[in-house]
Order: C-alpha cells, then sequence, then structure tokens
C-alpha cells in the first residue's frame, strides 16, 4: 500500500509540474522543473566559468537546450517511476504476462510502467482487474498528454525566443553595432529630426513588452543564453533603459520636451525595467535589495565621464542637448542608479562580462576613437 501511494504522489507531482512549468502562464515552473533547471544553470555556470575564455560561451550556450530536454526527460521519467510503484506490488495479481509466468521484479514492473504510458507499445502485460484497466488507460492519456504538451512547449520557447532575438538584433542595429544608447539615440533624431524615429521606438519598445511577457509565459526563456552577446538580456536592456535616461537628461527641454514626455519613451522604460526586475527577483532574489543604493564616487565619476561623451555624441549629431551639463549629469546619475544595479547582477548571472553587455562604460576610450558621426552622411554600416 504504501508503494502505491508514494507511486501515486509521483505521477501527481509529474501532473502539477507539468501544469505550473507548461500552462500556468506566469513566471514560474513546478518544484521539480525548478529544482532540475537551477541546478543544471549552475553546473553550467561553475564549469563555462573554469573553462577558458574562447570555450566559455560554447558550452553555456547549451545550457538552455538541455534543461528543456531534461524538463521532459523528468516528466517521463517521474510518469514512469510513479506507475512502477503502482504496478511492482500487483505483478502476477492485477497484471500480469501476456505469455508465460509474470516476473515480479522492480525492472519489469518498470517495464510495464513505461509500456503503459506510451503512445505505441508492444502488449507485453495486460491488467486483470478493473482498478489496473483504468491505470493503464489513464496512464496512456497521460503519455499522450506529456507529448503534446512537450512539443507545444519546445515549439512556443523556440518561437519566443526568435522573438527576443529579433527585438536585440533590432537594438543593435539601431546603435550602429556598438552597444551605445547614445548612438541609438543620435541616429533616432539626427539634426533633431525625432518624428521619424519616434515610430521606430514604439515599435521597439512594444517589442519588448512582448518579450517581457514571454518571459512570464516560457519562463525556461531564461536559461537559454546565446554565444553573441548581441542576444543578451541584459544588453539590450541595458542600452534601452541608457537610451531613456540620455532622453531625459541629456536632450534640451525647449526643442525636445514633446519626445522627452512621450508614450514611447515611457514605454521604453517601463518595458526594460519591468524584465530586468521580474528575472532578477526571480531568478536571483534578495541580490537586487528593496531600494536603489546611491552609486560611490568611482562609479559615480565613470557615469559621468560616460554621460558626457553621450552628449557630445548627440551635439555631432546635430541635435540639441541641454544647456546646464552639469544638472544634466545629476539627473542622468538618479536615473541610472535605478537601474544599473539589475544589469551586474544579472549579466555575470549568464557569464556576460561588463564590457560586452555595456561597452561605451566599460570603455570610454574606444568611444572616443569612433568616427565622427557626420561621417555617416556619406556611408553605410
Amino acid at each position: 500500500m504504501l508503494e502505491q501511494v508514494i507511486g501515486a504522489g509521483l505521477i501527481v507531482l509529474a501532473l502539477g509540474d507539468m501544469f505550473a512549468t507548461t500552462l500556468y502562464a506566469r513566471i514560474v515552473m513546478g518544484p521539480a522543473s525548478e529544482l532540475l533547471s537551477r541546478a543544471i544553470w549552475w553546473t553550467f555556470h561553475r564549469v563555462a566559468g573554469l573553462a577558458p575564455h574562447a570555450l566559455r560561451d560554447l558550452i553555456f550556450s547549451f545550457c538552455g537546450p538541455i534543461v528543456i530536454s531534461a524538463l521532459v526527460l523528468a516528466w517521463a521519467v517521474l510518469l514512469t517511476v510513479g506507475s512502477a510503484l503502482m504496478i511492482h506490488p500487483a505483478l502476477g495479481t492485477g497484471v500480469v504476462a501476456s505469455h508465460g509466468p509474470t516476473p515480479a521484479d522492480f525492472v519489469t514492473a518498470m517495464y510495464a510502467g513505461g509500456g503503459s504510458i506510451a503512445v505505441v507499445k508492444a502488449s507485453d502485460f495486460a491488467p486483470t482487474t478493473d482498478a489496473f484497466r483504468i491505470l493503464f488507460l489513464i496512464n496512456s492519456l497521460l503519455g499522450l498528454s506529456l507529448i503534446s504538451l512537450a512539443l507545444t512547449y519546445l515549439v512556443q520557447v523556440y518561437s519566443a525566443l526568435q522573438r527576443r532575438n529579433t527585438i536585440a538584433r533590432r537594438i543593435d542595429a539601431l546603435t550602429g553595432h556598438t552597444g551605445d544608447a547614445a548612438e541609438l539615440v543620435a541616429g533616432l533624431g539626427p539634426q533633431g529630426h525625432f518624428g521619424t524615429g519616434y515610430t521606430s521606438l514604439s515599435s521597439t519598445a512594444d517589442g519588448l513588452g512582448a518579450i517581457t511577457e514571454a518571459h512570464h509565459f516560457y519562463p525556461a526563456m531564461f536559461y537559454f543564453r546565446f554565444r553573441e552577446e548581441v542576444y543578451s538580456v541584459s544588453r539590450f536592456s541595458q542600452v534601452s533603459l541608457d537610451g531613456v535616461s540620455l532622453i531625459k537628461s541629456g536632450l534640451r527641454d525647449a526643442d525636445f520636451v514633446w519626445f522627452k514626455e512621450s508614450a514611447a519613451v515611457a514605454q521604453l522604460w517601463a518595458a526594460a525595467l519591468v524584465l530586468l526586475r521580474t528575472l532578477t527577483d526571480h531568478y536571483l532574489p534578495g541580490k537586487a535589495g528593496d531600494s536603489a543604493a546611491p552609486p560611490d564616487a568611482a562609479t559615480a565619476a565613470r557615469w559621468r565621464r560616460r554621460y558626457a561623451q553621450a552628449l557630445g555624441r548627440l551635439r555631432e549629431a546635430g541635435i540639441h542637448t541641454i544647456e546646464d551639463e552639469q544638472a544634466g549629469a545629476e539627473n542622468y546619475v538618479a536615473l541610472r542608479t535605478e537601474w544599473d544595479r539589475y544589469i551586474r547582477i544579472l549579466s555575470p548571472a549568464l557569464n556576460f562580462r561588463s564590457i560586452e553587455v555595456d561597452p561605451a562604460t566599460s570603455d570610454p576610450d574606444a568611444v572616443e576613437q569612433r568616427p565622427d558621426f557626420r561621417s555617416r552622411l556619406h556611408s553605410a554600416g
């Protein structure tokens, strides 16, 4: 009786885990899936951290696919072991072999249990009581449901990842493939004309909001870490939030008040910040803290240098910047304080370095060596 109760519990655990992971549309997984996913992620994080830098990206790129495969395998194993535990005490009575004597070992019970949940199977064992006939019928339905849910979940996850990568590529292209939000803002409004750029920014904000919801529906997306840094959630979120920070603190109010107060700018800020908070709070709980602590003197100085360089880039593009640059720098530091800690926490969790996520702040000398923005007038790319 105890063996069968444990078996029933494992089947219920598998069903609940499948429901929470694939059907419950919030950023949660079932308890077994959550534990297994985090264990695989931790293992990859440790192994990639010890590996040579050239192999780090390659190693971690397998984390997401292995997590998805492990989840499906875990559900199948739970159903199989649970069925085996329920069948084992009844071998030879409630469940018998179709030909010859019925073995009573647990391996045979596993084989009979696995066969009962398989969609296509040989009838090596047959139930002889109504209770086990119902069990075999339920198991066959569960097996069919497992395959259907797994395939559907797999397709939806990869579709959501494709959309996430599309947004990442779009934001990277808007920065001129530099990862610098100043290039994004300058490209949106060359010579101070943000009319067309507003439409592009609004579309990007819509896409970023959709990506935030995709992570709620398919939390396994977090574990997919692509080799190219442009696909990093930290990177395209950082570019989005840094871009809004520069718009709010760097553009001259008299010329661009309509743009600074626009819904597209507010939406881009909200979508990127919610995405970072959601991922950090769920996967790295407690690390971000309850409030934004002010940066230390060295960090604040680095941010102010980044701000000054960004304003210089905007002026090269013919955009009127704020007249009181010192007040603008203080505003930029205050805005950046609201989101920078999420980037610093989330980036190393997927083995990205700061220079890969925020190259403009991490390597200001490289920013100064870029060609003048006006060189775009007679060149492309």
